[in-house]
């Protein structure tokens, strides 16, 4: 499947999430990832940001696409890392 992650993290856990993500997703800005991943990945990564994040204070948003046929991509100003893996 194909996900796009994004989060608001308090700045003392951030770098571990940064972290995190990465190895299973491909930066694409600050603060948001994307990539295909397997359900065994995803609930991985799901799990490992568990341990790092607070319930109360952060915030770990996961969109997850099915299909990526009828979607496109639009960037406007200055592109970053990982928009060519955009669908």
């Amino acid at each position: 499947m194909f996900v796009i992650l994004v989060y608001d993290i308090g700045e003392k856990r951030v770098a571990k999430v940064l972290k995190t993500c990465r190895r299973y997703l491909h930066w694409v800005q600050n603060s948001v990832f994307e990539g295909n991943i397997s359900e065994a990945n995803l609930a991985k990564l799901k799990l490992e940001l568990n341990k790092i994040i607070k319930d109360d204070k952060d915030s770990v948003i996961i969109y997850s696409f099915r299909t990526t046929k009828y979607s496109s991509i639009e960037i406007m100003g200055v592109k970053k890392g990982g928009e060519e893996n955009f669908f």
